[in-house]
């Protein structure tokens, strides 16, 4: 007897907030909708935009890194047998 209440309640709160969702959805202006979704595609764009400014500037950071070490370091990371070469 108690399980069919607990169900009998589950299923009215999800018709209730199948009901909210629809009628949110039905009580915006189609234009109002139309600037939100506008809106969001601004902010994507942005989102991407700066995350590319980043990716930029690390590469820029790095060859700069690159560009000021000197002959040691460099010789030092290299991956080749220079005893080969001998």
């Amino acid at each position: 007897m108690a399980k069919k209440k607990v169900q009998n309640q589950k299923q009215k709160n999800q018709k209730n907030e199948q009901q909210d969702k629809i009628s949110i959805l039905d009580h915006l202006d189609q234009n109002v909708f139309a600037k939100l979704k506008e809106k969001q595609s601004e902010l994507k764009m942005e989102a991407k935009k700066q995350q590319e400014l980043e990716e930029e500037q690390k590469r820029l950071e790095r060859k700069q890194r690159e560009k000021n070490k000197s002959f040691e370091d460099l010789f030092n990371e290299s991956n080749l047998d220079w005893k080969k070469f001998k």
